[in-house]
């Protein structure tokens, strides 16, 4: 843990979007083809050793991670009590 005091902190986080396909017609798709994030420091603390937190902070994020490098996802359904195998979500 790095003890590093800093009076202010912040962290935007932005995404570009999309949606294809219909509800409707079952083939429905969203995901994101970016994102963007911009942090803001205010710290009286040697300028090296703010950047080397934030530089951790971004590697140690696992939401950050799970963004920029795709990981396996495994999905499993159950409708009132009864596990259910739907095709394309569960296999």
């Amino acid at each position: 843990m790095m003890k590093i005091p800093f009076t202010k902190a912040q962290c935007r986080v932005a995404f570009d979007w999309f949606v294809k396909g219909s509800v409707l017609r079952g083939d429905i798709r969203s995901g994101a083809t970016a994102m963007r994030t911009h942090f803001t420091v205010e710290s009286d603390e040697p300028r090296e050793n703010v950047l080397k937190l934030i530089r951790n902070a971004k590697n140690g994020c696992y939401a950050e991670g799970m963004v920029s490098a795709a990981v396996p996802i495994t999905s499993t359904v159950e409708l009132n009590g009864e596990n259910i195998s739907l095709e394309g979500i569960t296999e």
